[in-house]
């Protein structure tokens, strides 16, 4: 394993690290994830996101990396705020890549094709990822509230590190070019239930109109 510090966007340090290494697939997880921070910081935040993969694909593509996957989010679909719709324009940008490469082997007359595959994968909250609602409750639970959640009727899918990076890299072992993996995320779960579980794992009691 080795480790470079730096910047996703910065053309110069990622030619360097894939002339320096054998790299056969490039999972592009480098993107500002927490909504209301890409909210307060939007020209920063489609930069970023949108950067990074422009940056990745075109670099891909020149060293012929065998596959990129993008990992992208549930919130791309008819995104409702900045960092949903800078995801969306991320997929765009490696549809675009994946659409030129089968053109141009459709149409090519060399032997030797051009063979980046350019994938995506969608899925939603990670629990215990960093900015997940996890954490954020972990928070305010040991600060003793108050918990903050947006409508209690408000409902989100959930799934475990492992389980969500396992069905990564079974998406970049099945992916041709060009798709869009939506991973199962199960039953959607109430945020408004998962507070108050939580609450009670923790040792304590909901305050409310009945226990004031």
């Amino acid at each position: 394993i080795k480790y470079f510090l730096g910047n996703a966007s910065n053309e110069g340090l990622v030619e360097n690290i894939l002339k320096t290494l054998k790299v056969n697939i490039i999972f592009h997880t480098a993107a500002y994830k927490h909504v209301p921070l890409v909210e307060n910081n939007p020209l920063q935040g489609i930069f970023n996101n949108v950067s990074t993969t422009k940056n990745l694909c075109s670099l891909a593509y020149k060293f012929e990396i065998e596959k990129l996957l993008l990992i992208s989010t549930d919130k791309a679909v008819r995104p409702t705020n900045v960092m949903g719709a800078s995801k969306r324009l991320s997929e765009l940008i490696v549809q675009a890549y994946a659409d030129f490469i089968h053109n141009e082997n459709k149409f090519s007359t060399k032997k030797n094709l051009k063979k980046t595959c350019f994938s995506m994968v969608r899925f939603g909250n990670v629990l215990d990822s960093s900015g997940s609602v996890v954490p954020l409750f972990k928070k305010q639970i040991s600060e003793k509230g108050p918990i903050t959640v947006t409508h209690p009727e408000m409902t989100r899918y959930f799934m475990t590190i492992p389980e969500a990076s396992q069905l990564v890299l079974q998406a970049s072992l099945l992916a041709k070019g060009g798709e869009v993996f939506l991973l199962d995320m199960g039953e959607p779960v109430k945020i408004y239930n998962l507070a108050l579980q939580m609450i009670r794992l923790s040792g304590l009691k909901l305050k409310n109109k009945e226990n004031p």
